[in-house]
């Protein structure tokens, strides 16, 4: 009585206006999270999105780039090298420091010479004038040593130098063709990238799709049971039924609860996969599009162009990724054989070095201070005494080739046999596609006509429960023989590009039965299959008895 009191007196309040809104915000945000709206997603935006937010990809196209430029460097060496420096060196201590310097004498009167005077006076002034220095005349030499660089503080030099190889045995082609093949190699990873990645993709998307459809199942089944429990429920209160009747429905419908448990975190462990391959956030509602039964299943529209439809097509020849990466390598092993054995002759290049060099007086230079250095030659390198380090490197080279050589054979068996894997595998899940058509739809029938016979007591539970697991096993046998033909159609149609060894099928363990059987019967009947999240997997089933 006193809620509907608070709520009048607090509606006419002249603040609850702006206390709506404050307290409103954040719940409806709250609300918000609660209530995100489902994505639809299809393969083929899945697929989309894996190829533009892919960390393989961007380093398989990093090594489309690295490869482009080992090959520019490879050719670098063909054409000229020019090279500029520039240098100054500040000279704080110096060897010809004062080294031509003028050792101080005594000051003596300048030379006078007297014409009047005698001979003997005129001879005796000059020989004083010049024993201490007084005539003028320096030293021989002393004036040639004062402009050389020795001892200078400052020096600035400007040099360009060049280079151009005349021959080199042939080792600059033979780099360039490795250099050739490791970009063939570089562009053959990405595509075999791509084509791995499409195919975890495909499996991913389709495991989960499978994973939910079998949730499904085991809630339908689970649905079934309870309806059962309580129609034995009703009959035993009306005295038609025994209490084993009801013990007996009511164990088969909770047996059923840890499989749906089960089944639901396979379902969510599916997802995750799926959004970690595409790079999604794991909060974000997903629901996919990949309906897994019905009459007619076409192709993914991806893969259509490249798919066989028809079992009794005759296998292609297939140009594998893995032979051509092996192709290149032998291309590659041949080449290094021709630079080690390049090694051998001699190197010509010529070579050209500009330069000009100032001592200035002062802290700068003038024009008038520079002087120029310009030389031309040739240099010949022969290699006359190595070791035996060019026989051992020529050796080794020709071991690799070999090595290349026999792999590319190993490479070619196993890309056949995998070729014809991959073709079987396509047939045998087209016939299992074809073999589950209409068995959804009878057993679905025989489960009506059961729960119909046993709700006018001209049945038993037991028959009710098997006709239950029949449905159970035609449903998931339908949804698991269509996820196989999706998976092997899209693993078909990237076979150029796959590397080897590659499998289309996911590992379904089974797990609970969603139902019941009787010792009678003795049959293995398929259980609820689950999803394991492992990256390349295989169908297997695995029955129980009760």
């Amino acid at each position: 009585m006193n809620r509907p009191v608070r709520r009048t007196v607090h509606a006419s309040h002249p603040a609850v206006p702006f206390l709506f809104i404050f307290l409103l915000g954040p719940l409806t945000a709250s609300e918000a999270g609660q209530t995100q709206p489902t994505r639809i997603l299809t393969l083929e935006e899945a697929l989309e999105l894996a190829q533009s937010r892919s960390e393989q990809m961007v380093i398989a196209q990093a090594g489309i780039d690295r490869a482009d430029g080992e090959l520019v460097r490879a050719r670098s060496e063909l054409f000229p090298q020019l090279s500029g420096s520039a240098s100054y060196d500040r000279a704080l201590a110096s060897e010809f420091s004062g080294i031509f310097d003028t050792p101080a004498a005594a000051p003596c009167p300048p030379f006078v010479a007297n014409p009047s005077g005698s001979v003997d006076e005129r001879l005796g002034e000059l020989e004083r004038a010049v024993d201490c220095g007084a005539t003028g005349a320096p030293e021989p030499g002393i004036g040639d040593f004062e402009d050389l660089p020795f001892g200078r503080e400052n020096t600035y030099r400007f040099n360009l130098s060049f280079s151009q190889n005349l021959f080199s045995g042939g080792r600059i082609g033979a780099r360039t063709a490795i250099a050739n093949a490791g970009q063939q190699t570089a562009a053959i990873t990405l595509a075999s990238t791509r084509a791995q990645l499409l195919l975890d993709v495909v499996r991913a998307y389709y495991d989960a799709a499978l994973s939910e459809r079998l949730l499904v199942i085991a809630e339908a089944s689970h649905e079934q049971a309870d309806a059962t429990y309580r129609q034995a429920q009703l009959m035993f209160q009306a005295g038609s039924q025994p209490e084993f009747e009801l013990l007996r429905a009511q164990v088969t419908r909770d047996n059923l609860r840890p499989g749906i448990i089960r089944s639901r975190a396979d379902r969510d462990i599916a997802m995750l996969r799926l959004k970690q391959l595409l790079d999604m956030p794991r909060s974000e509602r997903v629901t996919l599009s990949a309906p897994l039964e019905g009459d007619t299943l076409p192709p993914p529209a991806s893969f259509a162009a490249g798919v066989i439809l028809a079992s009794e097509i005759e296998i292609p020849e297939i140009d594998r990724a893995p032979v051509r990466q092996a192709e290149t390598s032998v291309r590659q092993s041949e080449a290094a054989v021709d630079v080690a054995r390049a090694q051998r002759f001699p190197t010509i290049s010529l070579t050209s070095s500009y330069g000009d060099v100032a001592y200035p007086s002062g802290a700068f230079p003038s024009v008038a201070d520079f002087r120029r250095n310009w030389t031309i030659g040739a240099i010949v390198q022969v290699p006359i005494l190595t070791g035996g380090r060019l026989r051992a490197e020529e050796a080794i080279a020709r071991a690799d080739t070999r090595i290349a050589e026999a792999q590319l054979q190993q490479a070619r068996e196993l890309a056949l046999l995998d070729t014809q894997s991959a073709y079987e595998e396509l047939r045998a899940s087209v016939a299992s596609w074809q073999a589950s058509a209409g068995t959804v739809q009878q057993a679905e029938r025989a489960y009506e006509i059961a729960e119909l016979r046993y709700r006018e007591g001209v049945s038993t539970q037991l028959e009710l429960n098997d006709s239950r697991l029949l449905l159970v096993q035609a449903q998931a046998t339908r949804a698991t023989a269509g996820r196989d033909l999706q998976v092997a159609r899209a693993r078909v149609a990237l076979l150029p590009d796959l590397p080897l060894g590659t499998t289309g099928a996911t590992t379904l363990q089974m797990a609970t039965t969603p139902g019941t059987q009787t010792p009678q019967q003795q049959t293995l009947v398929p259980t609820t299959p689950v999803i394991r999240a492992t990256g390349a997997q295989d169908v297997a089933g695995r029955g129980g008895r009760q």
